[in-house]
């Protein structure tokens, strides 16, 4: 496996944590943590500066997704792995 996807899934999973670290320290709460999220999914998904394949901007949106499902999963206490992750977001496109 390449070497650059083994690191992009440790800072996937890493801000994950931090994610739920700044819930649990209430410096956002799951609600504006979940729209800062959805904010950032809109942005790539209207961004028309680039012609993008489906597969590439699905590959963009790929960590958004993974850290929305992470926080939903963290406010049901459940701690899930990437590989979770990824067979819920292959669900889910």
């Amino acid at each position: 496996m390449n070497t650059a996807n083994l690191q992009l899934k440790g800072l996937i999973m890493a801000m994950a944590s931090i994610c739920d670290a700044i819930v649990e320290k209430e410096l956002l709460t799951s609600g504006e943590l979940n729209a800062a999220l959805a904010k950032a999914k809109k942005a790539v998904e209207d961004d028309d500066d680039h012609e993008l394949s489906d597969a590439n901007r699905a590959a963009i949106l790929f960590p958004i997704r993974v850290l929305q499902l992470a926080e939903e999963a963290g406010r049901r206490g459940e701690r899930l792995t990437f590989s979770d992750y990824a067979k819920l977001v292959g669900k889910l496109t």
